[in-house]
């Protein structure tokens, strides 16, 4: 699997992103996958995240009008080689799998309750 980190909007021109509710200093990042079929899948990067002694990525893949109408998520293990470029490796076993998705739903989670405080000033149940 191949990765290549990009930045989606122009940081000069946030007008060049659709619909993106960034500052120009917080541009988001995107990432180019190739699968193991040689399928080029571009994915908005949601967060890195630890679980135990791993960090792992959540990515949202985006189809060629840069959407995500399936809610489908990708994860995998994200580590950097020596000279500092992301690298990603396929989750091995269901129980890792399972560890790293519980994770994530926690910090969707999270996300939630802050979004929910912030908009209302009190958190609903």
């Amino acid at each position: 699997m191949n990765e290549e980190f990009t930045s989606s909007c122009s940081s000069s021109d946030c007008a060049s992103c659709s619909g993106c509710s960034s500052s120009q200093n917080q541009t988001p990042n995107t990432i180019s996958l190739t699968l193991d079929d040689d399928t080029e899948v571009e994915c908005a990067v949601l967060t890195i995240y630890p679980v135990e002694e791993k960090e792992y990525i959540a990515l949202l893949p985006l189809d060629e009008n840069g959407q995500n109408n399936s809610g489908e998520v990708y994860l995998y293990v994200f580590s950097r080689t020596e000279n500092g470029d992301p690298m990603l490796a396929n989750i091995e076993s269901d129980d890792e799998y399972a560890k790293a998705a519980e994770a994530f739903n926690t910090i969707l989670e999270n996300a939630r309750k802050a979004e929910e405080i912030e908009e209302t000033g009190e958190l609903l149940d």
